[in-house]
């Protein structure tokens, strides 16, 4: 009777889990991602690499402001840089990716965003279980294109990378951020 009732109790305990995880992906909106977040930078010879430098203190801020259709504009500024652009975003899973958009697109990628599209259309020939992401990914990029960050919506953070150059050396500054 003791082991029934503990079985019960796990059961239902995972149940409400479950319906409690549910409710928090389904109030998670794309508006979410304006809004003020507060890091730290750090410096890396590649998207990928291991750290060079951190400050380990937060010692930046990036204020997102949502621009209009999928577009957002982003103000970086801190210690390291002070720069504002735009980026296009795209849903993916409990994710919101970036890229580029208009001529640092095209400087980037070798193509105008929008000229990549397979079937002729825009955004509204998605195929069922694709993401705007993936869909974005598919139609606009090579596998190898390199893609500068994004918003992780589950734990309120915001990630971006900056190409930059220090003498004849190529790194990456990145950003990190959570949201205040």
């Amino acid at each position: 009777m003791k082991k029934n009732r503990i079985l019960f109790g796990l059961i239902l305990s995972a149940i409400l889990l479950g319906l409690a995880s549910c409710e928090n992906k389904s109030s998670q909106s794309i508006n979410d991602i304006e809004g003020r977040y507060v890091g730290s930078f750090s410096k890396s010879t590649s998207l990928k690499s291991t750290l060079i430098y951190s400050s380990g203190e937060h010692d930046g801020i990036a204020e997102v402001t949502m621009m209009g259709e999928k577009q957002i504009q982003v103000h970086c500024y801190g210690n390291e840089i002070d720069t504002s652009f735009m980026l296009d975003y795209f849903e993916h899973n409990d994710s919101v990716m970036v890229c580029l958009t208009g001529h640092d697109f095209e400087n980037t990628y070798g193509h105008m965003s929008g000229e990549g599209h397979m079937s002729g259309g825009m955004m509204g020939d998605i195929s069922s279980g694709e993401t705007e992401w993936m869909h974005h990914m598919h139609d606009e990029h090579d596998e190898a294109d390199e893609h500068p960050g994004g918003f992780d919506m589950v734990h309120g953070t915001f990630s971006y990378s900056f190409r930059m150059m220090e003498n004849l050396t190529p790194y990456y500054l990145k950003f990190n951020g959570i949201k205040d």
